[in-house]
């Protein structure tokens, strides 16, 4: 007699919010996500926490509240320490200097640089929206040993080709982008097409007025 074969488990997906400036990039990963029914797993820093307060005015809890589970960064016997634990695998936004340095040195001291080595060491696909500028040469070691190991480093750096009109959309496309590393489209990046967009009558109006 056969056994039944287990039902597809839901997606899951670690998301990683680090202390550098860009928490907005976190917080609609974590939008998008539940919108496409991907169970996700949220780690902040404290210093992620407290870039939280200086760009938002959502409390740490609220954000939390987004995911379907969290947890603490110094939490290093949650499920998400463990390989056994499956995902999709890990997304860091935005990924301070110090996180990508952790990552491409193995130096797991935390949950969210752990949880991202076994990603890696598991061979699931790790993204980090690396927030620095201008880089010295140690940052841009630590981003090719990062990229060694088998992350994606992806500067979170907007796309003017398709004409955003507000900041959201400069986060949607990046977002989108990022999604579609995981092979997931989630409707959030206008595709080129090889051909300019047609302007629209409040570009042309834009345009005239500036030329008067």
């Amino acid at each position: 007699m056969h056994k039944p074969l287990p039902s597809t488990p839901r997606r899951r997906m670690i998301v990683g919010i680090s202390g550098a400036t860009g928490v907005i990039y976190g917080l609609r990963l974590l939008q998008m996500l539940r919108e496409l029914d991907i169970e996700t797993h949220l780690v902040m820093t404290k210093a992620g926490e407290r870039t939280l307060a200086y760009e938002t005015d959502l409390k740490v809890r609220e954000v939390r509240a987004a995911a379907d589970y969290h947890y603490s960064d110094g939490d290093i016997g949650a499920t998400i320490a463990s390989g056994s634990f499956r995902t999709m695998g890990m997304v860091v936004a935005p990924c301070s200097v110090r996180s990508l340095s952790a990552i491409a040195t193995g130096n797991t001291d935390g949950l969210l640089s752990r949880a991202a080595d076994v990603c890696l060491k598991e061979r699931r696909r790790v993204v980090l929206l690396f927030r620095e500028a201008p880089l010295h040469a140690g940052h841009i070691r630590s981003m090719a040993a990062a990229t060694e190991n088998g992350a994606i480093v992806f500067p979170p750096v907007p796309a003017f080709y398709d004409r955003p009109q507000t900041l959201d959309d400069m986060v949607n496309h990046t977002i989108g982008r990022v999604l579609d590393l995981y092979d997931i489209d989630a409707g959030l990046v206008h595709r080129w097409s090889g051909r300019p967009p047609e302007r629209t009558e409040t570009a042309s109006i834009a345009a005239t007025s500036n030329n008067a």
